[in-house]
């Protein structure tokens, strides 16, 4: 099995960064940090965000439930403050699910 080098994890990653992620606007990061308490991403004395790996993972669950099931934002806030071991969960799957997929892929590929 070839060698792959581990992704680089950052301590923070800027607003910029994180909406490329996540397929978004800037602004839609700024909205959903307004709206969902669970988003505190620290500011620098410039004023600019940073995200920590546990706002993206945050941000990723919000992103799911919003663009992918088509929930509403009243919607997600409620689950969200209902049910966020439940999301978590989902989302620990989820990421499980496509890092296998992935694996497997490279996998054939190399045959």
């Amino acid at each position: 099995m070839p060698y792959k080098e581990k992704k680089v994890e950052k301590l923070y990653y800027s607003i910029g960064e994180v909406a490329e992620m996540l397929e978004v606007p800037v602004s839609t990061v700024r909205f959903w940090e307004n709206e969902f308490e669970i988003l505190k991403p620290m500011k620098n004395k410039k004023g600019n965000r940073l995200f920590a790996p546990q706002d993206i993972k945050n941000l990723r669950i919000i992103h799911r439930l919003v663009k992918e099931e088509g929930m509403t934002l009243a919607g997600t806030k409620k689950k969200l403050s209902e049910k966020w071991d439940e999301a978590d969960h989902k989302y620990e799957i989820t990421e499980s699910l496509a890092n296998i997929k992935s694996m497997l892929l490279d996998i054939k590929d190399s045959m």
